[in-house]
């Protein structure tokens, strides 16, 4: 048994860690901590557990083997390192961190402590994902040539449990990104992970098009973000992650090969869709994306909870997803520079 505490108590924690960790019978949730002590004790005698009045209150409990940090991005290295130095496993929301030196700093303190750290990128989870993998795997497509991922919604002003751009969610000082930071780097992380390539170059426009604060004032974090992304093995693509999508979520991503191209969550009736060279078409029916609208099983905590209860690797180690951070800070040079940036390999 996984004895689980929460540090955070947003909406991430109420829709997602909280109750698929109470729906796991290899998890107990034993506590809960929030800098607003009472919705953490409002939230704790929901679930029947504890709410803790300090952090420090909930690291030090011996009953506590590993924690969820699901805070504001700019704390996530701050709660990671504390809770893996006090001898806890974490899982970390994304963004890992806000800078790289924070999220090098978390993986060193989790190799010093002896540690497990995942990070919750739960995009690779998605099940037309692992199959469009193990299909491009199988070179069912051919050797890969060009890309394009997409991530947008209409924003995140009623998923935080404190709707509108008033939300951390549009703080430069507690989210430092926005759409870059929310979505962006959930589809660097995967385009990665699909097609075994990292990105060894970005291009790219990071901008505030549109989210206005309550005085009329674009917001302090950007809402829109594309980038051209040049991989090792010689592919070439486009990422786009977006808070003003005001209409249907797109999650798609469209793989082009030297065999076909492969749509994956491009068309509302198939997950994947395979159009070969040939001139033959071939469908996946998996399950249906994840939106903010249709929150469905994750499979990140169940994974969390495997990987410690086996003693084994956890799938998305903070390790693996240095190379994502680093390409998206280098998507935030290259906006501010207007040149294309080397992304530096770990």
């Amino acid at each position: 048994m996984v004895r689980i505490g929460v540090i955070g108590c947003g909406k991430i924690s109420q829709v997602r860690h909280i109750p698929e960790y109470e729906a796991n019978p290899n998890a107990q949730l034993v506590g809960l901590f929030d800098v607003n002590v009472e919705r953490a004790r409002a939230l704790a005698a929901e679930h029947g557990c504890r709410a803790y009045d300090t952090l420090e209150d909930l690291l030090a409990d011996p009953d506590v083997d590993a924690v969820s940090v699901c805070t504001s991005n700019a704390t996530h290295a701050e709660s990671t390192i504390a809770a893996l130095k006090a001898g806890k496993h974490v899982l970390c929301e994304k963004p890992m961190a806000t800078t790289i030196e924070d999220c090098e700093a978390m993986v060193a303190a989790a190799r010093e402590a002896g540690r497990t750290l995942m990070i919750d990128q739960n995009q690779r989870f998605a099940r037309a994902h692992v199959r469009a993998k193990e299909l491009l795997d199988a070179g069912r497509i051919g050797r890969v040539l060009t890309f394009r991922t997409t991530f947008g919604h209409g924003g995140p002003e009623t998923w935080s449990v404190d709707p509108g751009t008033g939300s951390w969610f549009f703080d430069p000082k507690r989210a430092a990104l926005g759409a870059m930071a929310d979505l962006g780097v959930h589809k660097t992380d995967l385009i990665q992970w699909l097609i075994g390539q990292r990105v060894v170059a970005a291009t790219a426009k990071v901008a505030t098009l549109d989210k206005r604060d309550a005085a009329g004032n674009l917001v302090g974090v950007d809402d829109n973000a594309l980038a051209i992304y040049q991989m090792d093995g010689g592919a070439l693509g486009t990422m786009a992650a977006s808070w003003t999508y005001y209409g249907p979520e797109d999650n798609s991503t469209v793989i082009y090969g030297t065999e076909g191209v492969m749509r994956i969550y491009d068309d509302p009736a198939h997950s994947i869709e395979l159009d070969l060279r040939g001139g033959e078409t071939e469908y996946y029916d998996v399950e249906a994306i994840q939106t903010n609208d249709n929150q469905t099983a994750s499979g990140v905590i169940d994974a969390f909870v495997r990987c410690l209860e086996e003693g084994v690797e956890p799938p998305v180690t903070g390790e693996s997803v240095l190379a994502a951070m680093r390409a998206v800070f280098a998507c935030v040079e290259s906006s501010e520079t207007g040149r294309t940036v080397e992304v530096a390999q770990g």
